[in-house]
């Protein structure tokens, strides 16, 4: 089963589009223990609310991959939530190969990747294995935070047809070219997401994090066509994160 599928029947079952960004301020190393507590802890508050939980470095830094990230995957897995490792793989194809090897083998369904390196020794090692392993990749398309403009927002010609396009529109043929499991879009940018839906149709679907603390809106991005709402320090943060939790799932599930 596809990993777009596995997260529809996800979602379909905790009846959630709600993705949890593990997201926690730094912590002094010989405070890691502290650190995989927190997010131990609020895994078990508001995995109920939930369809899959992302992880950024700044988790898998200090915890270690193969140590403390791996006990949290298992246990997500165990709640029957999917994840998603967000590293933006950015580099050569065997580098970027290597590095999803060993976010897979950590049990990682997918990770992220960004579409700027190319296909040919940049991203296909990549979709190679994921799909030999049936696992998934989610193209950056569009950034939640105001730089994003700076690269995602740049007009380019297009090496194939010359044709003049914007830089986030280009990534968006390319998740539908590449077949992706899906797109990020910022949630803080509605009109990027209603114009990259009109690019993918219901064929991907796209993730949209900058909920809240950033300033993304959750109506408003959901009528713009996201499908899924990656949420962070909104709900990592709140003194009830269980609390926070549900009211933006049911929020969310409004406006369905």
């Amino acid at each position: 089963m596809s990993l777009r599928l596995k997260m529809e029947q996800t979602a379909k079952n905790k009846k959630s589009n709600i993705i949890l960004a593990l997201d926690f301020p730094f912590e002094k190393p010989e405070n890691r223990g502290n650190l995989f507590s927190k997010a131990e802890r609020t895994l078990e508050a508001v995995h109920p609310y939930l369809s899959a939980v992302k992880f950024n470095r700044h988790v898998v830094l200090p915890l270690g991959l193969f140590d403390g990230v791996q006990r949290l995957i298992q246990r997500i897995h165990d709640l029957g939530l999917m994840t998603i490792m967000d590293c933006k793989i950015n580099d050569i194809g065997s580098t970027n190969q290597t590095i999803a090897e060993y976010y897979y083998a950590a049990g990682f369904d997918a990770l992220i990747a960004n579409p700027f390196v190319g296909w040919e020794e940049g991203l296909k090692p990549v979709f190679d294995v994921a799909r030999k392993l049936r696992r998934g990749v989610i193209l950056l398309v569009y950034m939640s935070h105001k730089g994003a403009w700076e690269g995602y927002g740049q007009t380019i010609c297009d090496a194939e047809t010359g044709e003049k396009m914007l830089q986030y529109s280009s990534f968006a043929k390319k998740a539908l070219k590449w077949d992706a499991d899906g797109v990020v879009v910022g949630a803080t940018y509605p009109e990027k997401i209603r114009e990259v839906h009109e690019i993918l149709g219901e064929k991907i679907p796209i993730y949209s994090p900058g909920i809240g603390t950033q300033g993304g809106k959750i109506q408003s991005a959901l009528k713009a066509g996201a499908r899924y709402l990656i949420v962070g320090r909104t709900i990592t943060l709140a003194e009830n994160p269980a609390e926070t939790a549900k009211r933006i799932r049911d929020l969310a599930s409004q406006c369905k």
